[in-house]
């Protein structure tokens, strides 16, 4: 897969992410509780702005606005949320706010290092930590399909940031060699298929990624 840096520009924002079927969640961009979707800036605006030097840690996606730099992806998520209040992804209250925030906490540590280590270049790919991986993530989804029957979104009944965090992940399933047996885990079927068809994740998706993941988004 060809890897490209993208830049896009909303509202006074300039957002940065890889460009790339198989980029990992972390690197992907979670899809956007704000319409119309960023425009990709041309090049120019920006040629004389070096990005790795924003970013001790050197990783993307990473947001710009004026003097402030966030280099996470669940800060910038946080910090679109609170400045456009419409549609908002996490809750207000502040028991069920922490709850989330431990939600992507874990999602970060057990699934999206996982994710990378299935991801990466063919160059640095492990493929010993590659099949530990795709078992480890393969028999946890499995485990955890009764979750996904009982609300229609993750562990709630209206679509949240936990929804933009996992749709990255689990629409590189199949990226990532990892199939489920679809009888038994019928209930996270629907449940991706519910978010895959939701306009704002079609709009976040890059055409690269559209046309990648074409198979999966044929019911939007």
């Amino acid at each position: 897969n060809i890897v490209t840096l993208e830049r896009y520009r909303f509202e006074g924002l300039l957002i940065c992410r890889f460009s790339s079927a198989s980029a990992t969640p972390e690197t992907a961009r979670p899809t956007s509780p704000l319409p119309p979707p960023p425009q990709p800036i041309q090049r120019e605006d920006y040629e004389d702005e070096d990005l790795t030097s924003l970013n001790p840690y050197n990783q993307l996606p990473m947001l710009l606005e004026n003097d402030l730099k966030l280099f996470n992806t669940a800060i910038i998520s946080e910090y679109l949320d609170d400045r456009y209040r419409q549609n908002k992804l996490y809750a207000d209250a502040p028991m069920p706010r922490a709850e989330q925030r431990q939600y992507i906490w874990r999602f970060e540590q057990d699934w999206f290092k996982l994710a990378d280590q299935m991801l990466r270049h063919p160059d640095s790919l492990d493929h010993t930590a590659q099949c530990a991986a795709q078992k480890k993530l393969r028999d946890t989804l499995i485990s955890l399909t009764p979750l996904f029957q009982h609300y229609p979104y993750f562990m709630s009944e209206n679509f949240s940031i936990l929804d933009c965090m996992l749709a990255p992940l689990f629409i590189r399933l199949k990226a990532m060699g990892i199939e489920l047996p679809k009888q038994h885990c019928r209930p996270f079927f629907l449940y991706c298929q519910r978010v895959f068809s939701r306009p704002t994740f079609t709009q976040a998706m890059t055409l690269q990624e559209k046309n990648h993941y074409q198979e999966f988004l044929i019911h939007t």
